[in-house]
């Protein structure tokens, strides 16, 4: 298994690793810093640096076929590291940054329309997410500030963990009815913001606080079925 050291620190921009597996140009390593593809966020993209200086580019992070098995996938024709090669491992930082503020606004998103979440989708630039509301008016202004009076307020944005137990007995916790939290590990990641702002489990990457977010604005609301509306947001 490789150790997914963005679980605990989403700001660690670099590690050292070993790598354990080669599959192509797929690279395995013992730990990472990149983030796996997943619950509608992109994986990480970055570099291996070798003891040489020379460094290869990751395109992806992806989960591999066996549990606990991350892949981070080179470019095209490139020749990759043997195995039990020392390597650093680190991500494009202004592009990670800007999928943990997006992310974190998505939850934002969710407090302000506490709808069930039927899909979404994380962008360095925008996300959205689709809710199951009966037929409503959404009001993209009355949506605006709500979301910018969170931002603005700095809510701390929190992790912790409960058991798998735990989460089975809380099913109110998990706004998402298409994909439902991984289980099977015995224990699954929470996150909070604020006092009563959202709290829902999540695997992705987020900020420490709402304000680091920056302002926002809903790009677009579409009806894509008879009961699902799609929200878009952006950064302003």
């Amino acid at each position: 298994m490789t150790a997914l050291l963005f679980t605990d620190d989403a700001y660690r921009r670099a590690c050292d690793a070993t790598v354990v597996g080669v599959q192509g140009n797929a690279v395995e390593l013992d730990q990472t810093v990149f983030y796996v593809q997943g619950g509608g966020q992109p994986g990480d993209r970055g570099t291996l640096t070798l003891p040489d200086g020379s460094a290869l580019a990751i395109a992806n992070a992806v989960k591999g076929e066996t549990p606990g098995q991350v892949l981070h996938l080179l470019a095209d024709g490139t020749t990759p590291p043997a195995p039990g090669s020392k390597v650093t491992a680190a991500v494009d930082w202004d592009r990670r940054h800007k999928l943990m503020r997006m992310h974190t606004a998505l939850h934002l998103l969710s407090a302000v329309l506490p709808f069930p979440v039927t899909g979404g989708q994380v962008g360095d630039d925008k996300g959205r997410l689709d809710f199951d509301i009966p037929e409503a008016t959404l009001e993209k202004d009355e949506i605006d500030a709500k979301l910018n009076a969170l931002v603005a307020a700095d809510h701390s944005v929190t992790s912790d963990w409960i058991t798998d137990a735990e989460l089975d007995a809380r099913p109110d916790l998990v706004k998402t009815m298409s994909v439902q939290p991984p289980r099977g590990a015995g224990r699954v990641r929470l996150l909070k913001i604020g006092d009563g702002v959202d709290l829902q489990p999540c695997g992705g990457t987020h900020v420490r606080r709402t304000g680091e977010i920056g302002p926002l604005a809903v790009a677009k609301i579409e009806k894509k079925g008879r009961l699902t509306r799609r929200v878009t947001i952006a950064f302003a």
